[in-house]
């Protein structure tokens, strides 16, 4: 199955998502909240999975109030296949299909690599990257009629990030690495895969994570001005959603198996 030539439809028509159904992953907050709201807003019907259920049920009222679109809040563990499997499944049962999955649960503790354990590292490996796994696998599975996968990587899937990030780091260079290989087997089946690559952007998790291991709030500032690249500022949420935004449309619809750095030119 190949992808259609997009080239007569207007760009209203190219970004709009009317008529598909997504999933986000990690959706109640932060990076993917900020990302299935932009979906939302070009007319996707959306699924929010997320470990915590209340906030997820939470953050889908709240898109379905703001954007008129179905919603869904789900549990979802993307370290346990059946938790995915059910998610994957509400959203074709109770939405009527599925053509937009964005893989966008992740952690980054940090831990210097001499004291860092083998269950950390299966831990963060786990969630990054067989999460993406499991989560695309499934996904395509229930694509019938081709669709997007859009992998949230990090500017640690191109290079090292700082100390304590073995395990980050790695993850998310298998997952740029699990982008280009879907996009070659999924191709087939009419599914496209991108990834999109952040920088540091400051959201309530990362904060909250920062916070907790008693990284000072002066400190936190710092780190935001020490990724400020050459477009003058630190990144916000909403520079990721819209990149993911175009990898789901089909402004993009002649690419698949890339990663596109949304990093303010910090890569460089």
């Amino acid at each position: 199955m190949s992808t259609a030539d997009v080239s007569s439809k207007t760009l209203t028509d190219l970004i709009s998502l009317a008529g598909r159904r997504a999933v986000v992953t990690g959706g109640a907050r932060g990076l993917g909240k900020s990302i299935a709201l932009r979906l939302a807003e070009a007319g996707a019907d959306v699924v929010i999975g997320d470990i915590e259920e209340d906030l997820a049920v939470q953050t889908a009222g709240e898109i379905a109030r703001r954007h008129g679109v179905r919603t869904l809040g789900c549990a979802l563990d993307v370290t346990d296949s059946a938790s995915i499997c059910a998610v994957a499944d509400r959203a074709t049962t109770e939405l009527g299909g599925l053509e937009i999955w964005v893989n966008n649960a992740g952690i980054f503790p940090s831990v210097p690599l001499l004291d860092m354990g083998d269950d950390l590292w299966d831990k963060v490996l786990d969630v990054n990257a067989r999460g993406t796994f499991v989560g695309s696998r499934e996904a395509a599975r229930r694509m019938t009629g081709g669709g997007v996968i859009v992998n949230i990587a990090s500017t640690a899937g191109f290079r090292g990030s700082a100390p304590g990030l073995a395990a980050y780091v790695s993850s998310k260079h298998a997952v740029r690495g699990l982008t280009r290989e879907l996009a070659l087997e999924l191709a087939p089946l009419g599914i496209r895969v991108l990834g999109v690559a952040p920088s540091h952007v400051p959201t309530e998790g990362n904060i909250a994570a920062a916070t907790a291991a008693g990284v000072p709030a002066e400190q936190l500032a710092q780190m935001a001005l020490m990724m400020t690249g050459p477009i003058g500022r630190p990144g916000v949420p909403d520079d990721i959603a819209r990149v993911a935004l175009f990898c789901a449309s089909d402004l993009s619809a002649f690419m698949t198996g890339s990663t596109l750095l949304a990093d303010g030119g910090t890569t460089a």
